[in-house]
């Protein structure tokens, strides 16, 4: 998700389905992420739009993805 906020602002509806996950799901991140600040919304009529407050954020969820895939690699080679 946040990889997805941090390339341009998305709506519920468009997370959704490029997430495949419910909307109550999402609402629930969406709201844990807010309350910390890294998301803003922005509602237009019944549309909420969603975009990443601290770009910063997507740059350690690469990096965190990284070490994680390292990690596993060297996993796989030890076994």
């Amino acid at each position: 998700m946040l990889e997805l906020l941090g390339e341009q602002e998305r709506s519920v509806t468009d997370l959704v389905k490029l997430l495949a996950v419910s909307k109550t799901n999402l609402s629930q991140h969406l709201a844990i992420l807010k309350s910390v600040g890294i998301v803003e919304t922005r509602r237009d009529g019944r549309h909420m739009y969603c975009i990443l407050a601290i770009p910063e954020a997507k740059q350690a969820c690469t990096l965190i993805r990284e070490v994680l895939r390292a990690q596993f690699q060297n996993q796989r080679l030890e076994d």
